[in-house]
């Protein structure tokens, strides 16, 4: 049976293990994260697919069942799985996405390469991935297209089968034309995503950018915009923007505008902070720090998330302020990436010789001033060291959203505590209580870190109780309800709202 909401999605929606010689999928370890929320909107309609792909020696002759059906807490489910060779999964995904267009969408044009890229190649795995999505759509489906590396998909989606709805969403920041415009293939892309129905983006700036980008290399008129709704337009921030273009008219068809950012599943993490086993472990963490204050950094081993200007700034306080030097201690979690993400290596090397560097210049026989982790944390242990953490910095030099500083808030809860958060973050727009910072500036971010230990205690609260209600404003169950809004605006252009809420909880 075909269905009528597909999610076109690179990773499957499960662990694939294998256990007593057999392959077994595993739900995902936590309900937080991209994956599960996307998971949540399979019990929002009858049938329900999700298409991803899956490495094979030879598709042609994959040794594994091309579509499972999967029953699990979100409900049941048809995974497509899409055979790619390795050298395509080489091309596509680890040279053509991460080398050439990573950069160029966080605004780092220095890092484009665009020597190894093969645009064919590129075009042809968006191919393969539009025939499987239509494939399981009936006529009138929802094909719903997640994140750049399948930019082209709509495009073939719309010549596959015109009576389909293609909706697609953005993950990562959309630049402004002059840097997004260094890519070659950028008609190709803009005619895509003009194919949808809607387009969708996490902050109204993003959508902003995008539009500037379609107009400039396109016939395209704005025929709506509207105010951007108060939790997502501080003014005078760095990515703020005051009305978002809802409407464009292209080629005698009209494509919808969206931006609303995801949530975090904050009564997910409110029910880990209240387990004893949590409880329990915050304790064993704060007596190990014997009285220090705890610093967190957590994020991937990846030049855009400023883990190496982080580093500087905390060995600028140690040495501007001797008092602190064994009354603070810094865990920085920076994942290493991919193994066959060559682009990423030379920052994991860096985040870790600046490390040993600033230990070995200030550590002591019973202090050490910075633990790093370089391997992902259980989510349900990293609640623990939210919880313990009397600051958590988050000074990406760009990110598309950023869910750390959203978990970190949630993890607080009654508590105080102190979020440095760059302006740069798509999150920053809904979260103005945080201390935002210019990470590209040495002042700022000597400014902010001394502004977070200082603060007072009824300053913390207070910015931490405004935080998480930005945060649960903003929640996962948020996003869904205004995507499904949408959704049912593209079935029945006169619709203002969905019937009945969905609630992911």
């Amino acid at each position: 049976m075909k269905s009528d909401l597909v999610i076109v999605y690179h990773r499957q929606p499960y662990e694939e293990v294998v256990e007593n010689g057999e392959v077994v999928f595993r739900e995902n370890k936590s309900p937080n994260g991209i994956v599960p929320t996307l998971k949540s909107f399979f019990g929002t309609v009858e049938q329900c697919s999700w298409v991803a792909w899956k490495q094979a020696d030879t598709p042609e002759e994959a040794d594994f069942p091309r579509v499972v059906r999967i029953q699990d807490s979100y409900g049941e489910y048809k995974v497509s799985r899409l055979p790619l060779r390795s050298d395509q999964v080489k091309s596509f995904y680890h040279v053509t996405s991460k080398e050439a267009l990573w950069p160029i969408l966080h605004s780092f044009p220095e890092k484009y390469d665009y020597d190894p890229v093969d645009w064919s190649q590129f075009r042809e795995v968006n191919w393969l991935f539009a025939e499987a999505a239509a494939a399981e759509a009936t006529d009138d489906a929802i094909v719903w297209v997640h994140d750049y590396n399948l930019w082209l998909t709509p495009a073939y989606l719309r010549q596959i089968n015109p009576r389909l709805k293609v909706a697609f969403f953005h993950h990562t920041p959309f630049p402004a034309p002059d840097v997004f415009n260094i890519l070659p293939w950028r008609e190709e892309i803009v005619d895509s995503l003009l194919a949808c129905d809607l387009v969708g983006f996490h902050i109204p700036r993003y959508a902003a950018n995008f539009v500037n980008v379609a107009r400039g290399l396109r016939d395209v008129q704005i025929t709506e915009s509207i105010a951007v709704e108060p939790g997502l337009s501080p003014v005078g921030r760095a990515l703020s923007e005051p009305t978002i273009p809802f409407k464009l008219a292209h080629e005698g068809r009209i494509v919808h505008m969206d931006a609303c950012p995801v949530g975090t599943n904050a009564n997910y993490i409110s029910d880990i902070v209240e387990r004893d086993a949590t409880c329990a472990q915050v304790e064993t963490i704060r007596a190990g720090l014997n009285g220090r204050r705890l610093l967190i950094s957590v994020g991937r081993s990846d030049y855009t998330k400023g883990t190496l200007d982080m580093l500087e700034t905390y060995q600028r306080l140690l040495e501007r302020r001797p008092e602190l030097r064994g009354q603070v201690q810094l865990l920085c979690v920076s994942v290493a990436a991919n193994g066959n993400m060559t682009v990423y290596q030379q920052v994991q090397q860096d985040i870790e010789a600046a490390v040993g560097r600033i230990n070995g210049r200030y550590a002591t026989l019973d202090w050490q001033p910075i633990l790093l982790f370089t391997g992902g944390i259980p989510f349900e242990q990293l609640v623990a060291y939210y919880r313990a953490a009397d600051v958590c910095w988050i000074t990406p030099l760009r990110d598309g959203l950023n869910l750390v500083c959203k978990e970190y808030v949630a993890a607080r809860e009654g508590l105080g505590g102190a979020l440095i958060l760059s302006e740069f973050t798509g999150a920053a727009v809904e979260m103005p209580h945080a201390l935002l910072t210019n990470p590209y500036s040495t002042r700022a971010m000597d400014a902010v870190v001394d502004q977070a230990l200082d603060m007072p205690e009824e300053e913390q609260q207070h910015r931490m109780a405004k935080l998480l209600e930005s945060v649960r404003n903003y929640d996962h169950n948020h996003w869904a309800n205004h995507t499904m809004q949408r959704f049912a605006e593209l079935r029945h252009p006169q619709a203002s709202a969905v019937s009945d809420d969905v609630d992911l909880a």
